[in-house]
């Protein structure tokens, strides 16, 4: 194999779809006012306690001008054409225009937890209900991980390297720091990179339900009055994550390629690490998480002291956060106390795949406009210590270097390190 071209890879765009909006520009306008996207499901029918979901507003893959009432009936996976839709604005965002000459140079990573599984269920209702005649053979490239990233391929004109990189909920994360390499070593010049997940169907709900994994809202909680509140991360009193659909992309670029094709970097990818705990597949291991934080820190050659804001996997479980805190406080020591803490989980819940990403372009358009997002519904826990979780509004705060945490079901932990330019 050559040897790699050591290049430096910076984000040049990004696109997403939340709870707070279809567009990235929604979700960041609803994010800085400190609202939250919550409500009970619509999108199914449950009987659980675990009702409270984020649902992309007025989601309707019809909506869009690249889909026919055909191509929405064969692709009944939602995340194949919510990907197609981000990775274009992604791309309009970043100004990089797929041609003969980038195309080829062009890939695409999205990572998902749970790929399609909306596109089963409904086979399934149909093989029950209709016959096994009747299931659709597109049920399999539903189903298929890389088919979100091949659609927009078949889209947008790319046809560099799709990969589907499954890191449960560390899956955005892993997107970005593999493509940072594949770009570095030349693999490539341009990457759309980040995650997705359309999550939102009775099994699935009652499942995380099931495991305590999801908040149960009962009538003494204050959400019971008021769903924005569900999910409170860090808060004293937290009860669970909030299960929520959404998918974030970043466009990434090698240094050179920024410039020859005129393009504006807005954050550079600095620093990667990431371990496994070998430890179990849902609670979070301490000495793992830390190695990974440490990793990333020392691949961007900085020292924790360099950090000046944490983007925390913040999930609003009380065993994650405290763990995760307790990460933070053995990296940062009594420096942690002042430095900036938040997570975005609180307003967009948890995308699961695509969180990571989603996190990521909030943090690097925080960074380019001096705004840290806050974490909203915050109750001080004692317990936790003296920390600065950006307490329910938006701060008005300058950073260079920043740390984005992400962890996922099977002990696996990527951090990244961001860059302002």
């Amino acid at each position: 194999m050559k040897a790699p071209k050591n290049r430096r890879v910076f984000v040049v765009g990004y696109g997403a779809a939340t709870p707070l909006g279809k567009t990235f520009a929604e979700s960041w306008q609803q994010a800085v006012a400190g609202r939250a996207g919550f409500r009970r499901v619509t999108r199914c029918s449950v009987s659980t306690p675990s009702s409270v979901v984020g649902e992309i507003p007025g989601w309707d893959p019809e909506e869009y001008d690249f889909v026919d009432s055909k191509e929405a009936y064969n692709w009944n996976a939602d995340f194949v054409i919510l990907t197609m839709a981000v990775c274009r604005e992604a791309l309009e965002r970043s100004g990089l225009e797929i041609n003969a000459e980038t195309g080829p140079k062009t890939g695409c990573l999205i990572g998902s937890a749970l790929n399609g599984n909306d596109a089963f269920r409904k086979a399934m209702d149909t093989h029950l209900n209709k016959g096994a005649l009747r299931i659709s053979p597109y049920l399999l490239p539903n189903l298929c991980a890389n088919l979100p990233s091949s659609k927009a391929g078949m889209m947008l004109g790319f046809t560099g390297p799709i990969v589907s990189p499954q890191g449960a909920c560390a899956s955005g994360n892993h997107a970005i720091g593999i493509g940072a390499r594949m770009i570095r070593d030349g693999d490539c010049d341009f990457m759309l990179a980040g995650g997705v997940d359309t999550c939102l169907i009775p099994e699935i709900i009652h499942g995380f339900a099931n495991m305590n994994a999801t908040i149960k809202i009962q009538k003494e909680d204050r959400a019971c009055s008021d769903a924005s509140q569900a999910s409170r991360p860090f808060s004293i009193d937290r009860k669970g994550m909030v299960l929520s659909e959404g998918c974030g992309v970043l466009v990434l670029a090698a240094e050179e390629a920024v410039k020859a094709h005129g393009l504006v970097p807005k954050a550079e990818v600095l620093g990667v690490g990431w371990t496994s705990d070998a430890h179990h597949f849902t609670l979070p291991h301490g000495p793992t998480i830390i190695r990974s934080i440490a990793m990333a820190i020392d691949d961007a050659g900085l020292t924790p002291a360099d950090i000046e804001y944490v983007n925390a996997h913040g999930t609003s479980t009380s065993k994650g956060d405290s763990a995760e805190i307790a990460c933070l406080r053995s990296v940062f020591g009594s420096r942690l106390k002042d430095l900036p803490v938040s997570s975005n989980k609180s307003q967009i819940g948890h995308t699961l795949g695509a969180s990571a990403a989603i996190e990521a372009a909030f943090g690097i358009e925080g960074m380019q406009r001096g705004i840290i997002l806050p974490t909203i519904n915050y109750i001080e826990d004692p317990l936790l210590g003296d920390i600065d979780v950006v307490a329910n509004n938006a701060r008005t705060a300058g950073y260079e270097f920043f740390l984005s945490n992400a962890f996922g079901f099977g002990g696996t932990n990527c951090c990244i390190v961001f860059k302002g330019v």
